[in-house]
Protein backbone atom coordinates (compact mmCIF):
# COMPACT_ATOMS: atom_id res chain seq x y z
CA UNK A 1 0.00 0.00 0.00
CA UNK A 2 2.74 2.37 0.80
CA UNK A 3 4.46 1.15 -2.20
CA UNK A 4 1.28 2.59 -4.29
CA UNK A 5 0.68 5.81 -2.81
CA UNK A 6 4.36 6.38 -3.25
CA UNK A 7 4.18 5.71 -7.10
CA UNK A 8 0.33 8.20 -6.60
CA UNK A 9 2.66 11.21 -5.12
CA UNK A 10 5.46 11.35 -8.03
CA UNK A 11 2.58 10.75 -10.67
CA UNK A 12 0.76 13.63 -9.23
CA UNK A 13 3.97 16.01 -9.14
CA UNK A 14 4.90 14.41 -12.40
CA UNK A 15 1.47 15.65 -13.89
CA UNK A 16 1.59 19.33 -12.30
CA UNK A 17 5.12 19.89 -13.78
CA UNK A 18 4.14 18.31 -17.32
CA UNK A 19 0.57 20.70 -17.30
CA UNK A 20 2.97 24.29 -16.30
CA UNK A 21 5.04 23.14 -18.78
CA UNK A 22 2.36 22.59 -21.45
CA UNK A 23 0.24 25.98 -20.38
CA UNK A 24 3.06 28.39 -22.29
CA UNK A 25 1.27 26.93 -25.41
CA UNK A 26 -2.41 27.90 -24.77
CA UNK A 27 -1.78 30.94 -22.58
CA UNK A 28 -2.68 34.56 -24.11
CA UNK A 29 0.09 36.70 -23.69
CA UNK A 30 -0.97 38.42 -20.62
CA UNK A 31 -1.34 34.85 -18.62
CA UNK A 32 1.95 34.14 -20.29
CA UNK A 33 3.44 36.75 -17.89
CA UNK A 34 1.42 36.54 -14.72
CA UNK A 35 1.77 32.74 -15.06
CA UNK A 36 5.79 33.59 -15.23
CA UNK A 37 5.56 35.98 -12.60
CA UNK A 38 3.30 33.36 -10.38
CA UNK A 39 5.96 30.21 -10.35
CA UNK A 40 8.81 32.76 -9.32
CA UNK A 41 6.36 33.95 -6.43
CA UNK A 42 5.89 29.96 -5.69
CA UNK A 43 9.49 29.87 -5.29
CA UNK A 44 9.17 31.85 -2.34
CA UNK A 45 6.25 30.21 -1.34
CA UNK A 46 7.82 26.54 -1.03
CA UNK A 47 10.99 28.04 0.60
CA UNK A 48 8.73 29.40 3.07
CA UNK A 49 6.47 26.44 3.83
CA UNK A 50 9.41 24.41 4.76
CA UNK A 51 10.36 26.68 7.70
CA UNK A 52 6.33 27.54 8.63
CA UNK A 53 4.56 24.39 7.22
CA UNK A 54 7.28 21.70 7.88
CA UNK A 55 9.07 22.65 11.00
CA UNK A 56 6.54 24.89 12.54
CA UNK A 57 8.27 28.43 12.56
CA UNK A 58 6.24 31.67 11.94
CA UNK A 59 8.70 33.84 10.28
CA UNK A 60 7.14 37.34 9.54
CA UNK A 61 10.60 38.34 7.65
CA UNK A 62 10.86 36.31 5.13
CA UNK A 63 10.82 39.41 2.53
CA UNK A 64 14.13 39.81 3.84
CA UNK A 65 15.44 36.47 2.28
CA UNK A 66 13.52 37.44 -0.73
CA UNK A 67 15.52 40.70 -0.67
CA UNK A 68 18.69 39.36 0.05
CA UNK A 69 18.54 37.51 -3.27
CA UNK A 70 16.84 40.54 -5.20
CA UNK A 71 19.58 42.86 -4.61
CA UNK A 72 22.51 40.13 -4.53
CA UNK A 73 21.84 39.50 -8.04
CA UNK A 74 20.72 43.18 -8.96
CA UNK A 75 23.20 45.25 -7.67
CA UNK A 76 25.61 42.83 -8.58
CA UNK A 77 24.26 42.40 -12.31
CA UNK A 78 23.74 46.89 -12.54
CA UNK A 79 26.76 47.88 -10.63
CA UNK A 80 29.21 45.59 -10.88
CA UNK A 81 28.01 44.44 -14.46
CA UNK A 82 28.78 40.83 -13.68
CA UNK A 83 26.95 38.00 -15.76
CA UNK A 84 23.66 36.84 -15.48
CA UNK A 85 24.33 33.31 -14.03
CA UNK A 86 27.61 34.81 -11.43
CA UNK A 87 24.92 37.53 -10.22
CA UNK A 88 22.18 34.79 -9.77
CA UNK A 89 24.69 32.75 -7.84
CA UNK A 90 25.82 35.47 -6.02
CA UNK A 91 21.74 36.09 -5.17
CA UNK A 92 20.87 32.85 -3.83
CA UNK A 93 25.00 32.68 -1.51
CA UNK A 94 23.49 36.31 -0.13
CA UNK A 95 20.34 34.73 1.21
CA UNK A 96 22.52 31.53 2.27
CA UNK A 97 24.69 34.06 4.32
CA UNK A 98 21.67 36.13 5.76
CA UNK A 99 19.87 32.97 6.56
CA UNK A 100 22.25 31.72 8.41
CA UNK A 101 23.09 34.41 10.65
CA UNK A 102 19.79 35.56 11.32
CA UNK A 103 19.18 32.02 12.15
CA UNK A 104 21.93 31.53 14.34
CA UNK A 105 20.53 34.61 16.05
CA UNK A 106 16.90 34.55 16.05
CA UNK A 107 16.43 30.70 16.97
CA UNK A 108 17.45 31.16 20.14
CA UNK A 109 13.73 32.60 20.83
CA UNK A 110 10.77 30.75 20.05
CA UNK A 111 7.47 31.30 19.55
CA UNK A 112 5.88 34.60 19.18
CA UNK A 113 9.69 36.05 19.99
CA UNK A 114 10.57 34.10 16.92
CA UNK A 115 8.20 35.78 14.66
CA UNK A 116 8.89 39.52 16.56
CA UNK A 117 12.85 39.03 16.01
CA UNK A 118 12.43 37.87 12.43
CA UNK A 119 9.92 40.59 11.40
CA UNK A 120 12.53 43.15 13.27
CA UNK A 121 15.44 42.14 11.22
CA UNK A 122 13.43 42.36 8.40
CA UNK A 123 12.39 45.48 8.99
CA UNK A 124 15.93 46.99 9.44
CA UNK A 125 16.32 45.48 5.84
CA UNK A 126 13.84 47.59 4.28
CA UNK A 127 15.48 50.77 6.16
CA UNK A 128 18.71 49.98 4.67
CA UNK A 129 17.59 49.62 1.53
CA UNK A 130 16.10 52.55 1.69
CA UNK A 131 19.38 54.56 3.88
CA UNK A 132 21.57 53.65 1.28
CA UNK A 133 19.24 55.04 -1.94
CA UNK A 134 22.44 56.18 -3.66
CA UNK A 135 22.96 52.31 -4.56
CA UNK A 136 19.31 51.41 -4.20
CA UNK A 137 17.60 54.27 -5.46
CA UNK A 138 14.84 53.30 -2.44
CA UNK A 139 11.20 52.91 -3.31
CA UNK A 140 12.12 54.39 -7.13
CA UNK A 141 14.46 51.47 -7.42
CA UNK A 142 16.74 50.14 -10.18
CA UNK A 143 16.04 49.05 -14.05
CA UNK A 144 18.47 47.04 -15.03
CA UNK A 145 20.49 47.63 -18.37
CA UNK A 146 20.19 46.42 -21.50
CA UNK A 147 23.61 44.62 -21.14
CA UNK A 148 22.15 42.62 -18.58
CA UNK A 149 19.07 41.23 -20.35
CA UNK A 150 20.90 38.10 -22.27
CA UNK A 151 23.66 35.66 -21.53
CA UNK A 152 25.27 32.76 -23.12
CA UNK A 153 25.60 29.39 -21.20
CA UNK A 154 26.64 25.79 -22.44
CA UNK A 155 27.00 27.47 -26.40
CA UNK A 156 23.27 29.42 -25.95
CA UNK A 157 22.25 32.66 -26.25
CA UNK A 158 19.27 33.04 -23.75
CA UNK A 159 17.30 36.60 -24.32
CA UNK A 160 15.03 37.75 -21.02
CA UNK A 161 13.52 40.48 -22.98
CA UNK A 162 11.99 37.05 -24.28
CA UNK A 163 8.26 36.28 -22.98
CA UNK A 164 9.22 32.67 -24.01
CA UNK A 165 12.39 32.61 -22.31
CA UNK A 166 11.50 33.85 -19.10
CA UNK A 167 8.48 31.35 -19.21
CA UNK A 168 10.71 28.68 -19.72
CA UNK A 169 13.71 29.58 -16.94
CA UNK A 170 10.94 30.30 -14.24
CA UNK A 171 9.80 26.90 -14.75
CA UNK A 172 13.04 25.16 -14.77
CA UNK A 173 13.49 26.72 -11.69
CA UNK A 174 10.21 26.78 -10.05
CA UNK A 175 10.45 22.44 -11.20
CA UNK A 176 14.24 22.65 -9.47
CA UNK A 177 12.22 24.54 -6.03
CA UNK A 178 9.91 21.57 -6.36
CA UNK A 179 12.13 18.58 -6.80
CA UNK A 180 14.54 20.14 -3.47
CA UNK A 181 11.34 20.63 -1.51
CA UNK A 182 10.32 16.90 -2.06
CA UNK A 183 13.53 15.38 -1.61
CA UNK A 184 13.80 17.30 1.80
CA UNK A 185 10.66 16.47 2.97
CA UNK A 186 10.41 12.64 2.50
CA UNK A 187 13.90 11.94 3.81
CA UNK A 188 14.92 11.40 7.25
CA UNK A 189 15.63 14.87 8.05
CA UNK A 190 12.20 16.03 6.60
CA UNK A 191 10.62 13.89 8.95
CA UNK A 192 12.65 14.85 11.74
CA UNK A 193 11.73 18.99 10.87
CA UNK A 194 7.88 17.36 10.92
CA UNK A 195 8.77 16.13 14.24
CA UNK A 196 10.09 19.38 15.49
CA UNK A 197 7.13 21.07 14.29
CA UNK A 198 4.47 18.11 16.37
CA UNK A 199 6.32 18.20 19.77
CA UNK A 200 9.58 19.69 19.81
CA UNK A 201 10.26 18.61 23.42
CA UNK A 202 9.79 15.04 22.79
CA UNK A 203 12.15 15.30 19.71
CA UNK A 204 14.72 16.57 21.94
CA UNK A 205 14.52 13.93 24.27
CA UNK A 206 14.74 11.18 21.49
CA UNK A 207 18.06 12.90 20.97
CA UNK A 208 17.75 15.02 18.26
CA UNK A 209 19.59 18.42 17.81
CA UNK A 210 16.51 20.67 17.57
CA UNK A 211 18.68 23.80 17.24
CA UNK A 212 20.38 22.33 13.99
CA UNK A 213 17.42 21.03 12.30
CA UNK A 214 15.29 24.73 12.77
CA UNK A 215 18.75 26.31 11.85
CA UNK A 216 18.90 24.08 8.50
CA UNK A 217 15.08 24.42 7.55
CA UNK A 218 15.61 28.62 8.43
CA UNK A 219 19.20 28.67 5.68
CA UNK A 220 17.25 26.00 3.32
CA UNK A 221 13.89 28.32 3.83
CA UNK A 222 16.11 31.53 3.02
CA UNK A 223 18.17 30.25 0.16
CA UNK A 224 14.95 29.06 -2.15
CA UNK A 225 13.27 32.92 -0.71
CA UNK A 226 16.49 34.19 -2.22
CA UNK A 227 16.23 32.41 -5.31
CA UNK A 228 12.91 33.42 -6.17
CA UNK A 229 13.82 36.92 -5.34
CA UNK A 230 17.40 36.46 -7.65
CA UNK A 231 14.75 35.11 -10.51
CA UNK A 232 12.74 38.30 -10.17
CA UNK A 233 14.75 40.65 -10.44
CA UNK A 234 16.90 39.04 -13.52
CA UNK A 235 13.44 38.22 -15.47
CA UNK A 236 11.78 41.32 -14.83
CA UNK A 237 14.80 43.58 -14.74
CA UNK A 238 13.46 45.50 -11.97
CA UNK A 239 15.15 45.60 -7.68
CA UNK A 240 13.64 47.99 -5.28
CA UNK A 241 12.64 48.47 -1.52
CA UNK A 242 8.77 47.52 -2.07
CA UNK A 243 10.24 43.83 -2.05
CA UNK A 244 11.53 44.26 1.28
CA UNK A 245 8.63 45.24 2.88
CA UNK A 246 6.53 43.17 5.50
CA UNK A 247 4.27 43.04 2.36
CA UNK A 248 5.79 40.02 0.96
CA UNK A 249 6.62 38.74 3.99
CA UNK A 250 2.36 38.70 4.57
CA UNK A 251 2.03 37.49 0.96
CA UNK A 252 4.42 34.22 1.26
CA UNK A 253 2.57 33.29 4.60
CA UNK A 254 -1.30 34.26 2.86
CA UNK A 255 0.28 32.05 -0.39
CA UNK A 256 0.87 29.08 2.18
CA UNK A 257 -1.66 29.14 4.25
CA UNK A 258 -4.59 29.13 1.63
CA UNK A 259 -2.99 26.43 -0.56
CA UNK A 260 -2.14 24.47 2.69
CA UNK A 261 0.83 24.26 4.90
CA UNK A 262 2.71 21.58 5.45
CA UNK A 263 2.08 20.19 2.05
CA UNK A 264 4.13 20.05 -1.24
CA UNK A 265 2.13 21.25 -3.51
CA UNK A 266 0.11 23.92 -1.57
CA UNK A 267 2.06 26.57 -2.16
CA UNK A 268 1.78 26.52 -5.66
CA UNK A 269 -1.76 26.14 -5.50
CA UNK A 270 -1.76 28.88 -3.06
CA UNK A 271 0.03 31.50 -5.18
CA UNK A 272 -1.99 30.68 -8.27
CA UNK A 273 -5.32 31.20 -6.36
CA UNK A 274 -4.02 34.61 -4.49
CA UNK A 275 -2.65 35.65 -7.59
CA UNK A 276 -5.60 35.35 -9.73
CA UNK A 277 -8.29 36.22 -7.06
CA UNK A 278 -6.74 40.03 -6.68
CA UNK A 279 -6.67 39.64 -10.60
CA UNK A 280 -10.04 38.67 -10.84
CA UNK A 281 -11.71 40.99 -8.33
CA UNK A 282 -9.66 44.29 -9.42
CA UNK A 283 -11.14 44.46 -12.35
CA UNK A 284 -14.84 44.52 -11.03
CA UNK A 285 -14.15 47.03 -8.11
CA UNK A 286 -11.50 49.65 -6.54
CA UNK A 287 -12.40 47.36 -3.38
CA UNK A 288 -10.41 44.42 -4.40
CA UNK A 289 -8.40 43.88 -1.25
CA UNK A 290 -11.91 43.83 0.44
CA UNK A 291 -12.86 41.24 -1.63
CA UNK A 292 -10.30 39.24 -1.96
CA UNK A 293 -10.24 39.48 1.78
CA UNK A 294 -13.43 37.82 2.24
CA UNK A 295 -12.96 35.18 0.36
CA UNK A 296 -9.77 34.28 2.12
CA UNK A 297 -12.37 34.21 5.32
CA UNK A 298 -14.73 32.36 3.41
CA UNK A 299 -11.44 29.81 2.46
CA UNK A 300 -10.20 29.49 6.16
CA UNK A 301 -13.41 28.90 7.50
CA UNK A 302 -14.51 25.44 5.07
CA UNK A 303 -10.83 24.69 4.29
CA UNK A 304 -9.20 25.41 7.76
CA UNK A 305 -5.97 23.57 6.91
CA UNK A 306 -5.58 25.25 3.41
CA UNK A 307 -6.92 23.89 0.28
CA UNK A 308 -4.79 20.88 -0.20
CA UNK A 309 -4.43 20.29 3.53
CA UNK A 310 -7.91 19.79 4.16
CA UNK A 311 -8.14 17.76 0.56
CA UNK A 312 -5.54 15.41 2.50
CA UNK A 313 -7.31 15.24 6.05
CA UNK A 314 -10.49 14.57 4.43
CA UNK A 315 -9.96 12.82 1.00
CA UNK A 316 -6.56 12.06 -0.11
CA UNK A 317 -4.45 10.96 3.33
CA UNK A 318 -1.53 9.84 0.98
CA UNK A 319 -1.02 13.56 -0.17
CA UNK A 320 2.82 14.59 1.21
Amino acid sequence: MRASNSIKVVLLHVAVIAAFFALQFVLPEYHHLAMTRVMVLAIFAMGYNLLFGYTGLLSLGHALFFASGLYGAGLAAYHLEWSIPAAFLTGIFAGFAVSLVIGLISLRTTGVAFMIVTMMFAQVAYLASMYFSQWTRGEEGLVLPQSARSFELLGATFDLTNASTRYNLAFVLMTLALVICFVVVRSSVGRAMIAVRENEPRTLMLGYDTFRLKLLALVLSGSLSAMAGATYALLFAYIGSSFASIQYSIEALLFTLLGGGGTILGPLLGTVAMFYMIDITSNYTAAYMLATGLMLVFLVLFFPRGILGSIRERWLKWLP
